[in-house]
């Protein structure tokens, strides 16, 4: 099992999708599980979190009792949330942190947080449901089951990364 780098948080994308990962449908989630979302506020709780524009305006308000960081071009400064421009600088903003720093949607935060990533907590959603949002595509044979626990309607599954992983702008 790999520990996190010691110079860093450990960095967490925690997601909810279906087989087909399906992550969202017309700026909502296609389902209702409250038992995953105490689950999500549980793990994010005093922690930061960090979206993009989009999961931040579908949520409606920042998170509470975390640092929320939303990354967006667009976005004014606020007072409740930290504008971070890039990703980049999200990273940059809580490369300091102890503890965890979880990514919390949408798909191209995801994407880029499939590259510096240690933990991935899937809430696998038991549902067949359609929608217009989804997981990016990842190497599975990266990451490692280390837990599962079974929930109503879904199953919550921790890999950990099986190798390294790049830092963000180094060398391939």
């Amino acid at each position: 099992m790999n520990a996190p780098v010691a110079s860093r948080p450990e960095y967490v994308i925690v997601v909810a999708m279906t087989q087909e990962r399906v992550i969202g449908a017309s700026g909502r989630l296609p389902w209702h599980l409250p038992e995953d979302l105490r689950l999500f506020r549980g793990l994010t709780y005093g922690h930061a979190v960090v979206m993009g524009r989009r999961t931040f305006e579908s949520i409606g308000r920042p998170l509470p009792g975390r640092r929320n960081l939303v990354v967006s071009r667009t976005l004014p400064p606020s007072p409740d949330i930290e504008v971070c421009r890039s990703f980049e600088e999200a990273l940059a903003r809580t490369a300091d942190l102890s503890g965890r720093v979880f990514f919390i949607g949408g798909p191209g935060i995801y994407a880029q947080a499939l590259s510096v990533a240690d933990l991935l907590i899937v809430t696998w959603v038991e549902q067949d449901v359609k929608g217009d949002v989804h997981f990016p595509a990842f190497n599975a044979s990266e990451w490692t089951a280390e837990r599962t626990e079974p929930g109503s309607g879904f199953v919550r599954v921790w890999y950990r990364r099986t190798r390294v992983a790049r830092d963000v702008g180094a060398e391939p």
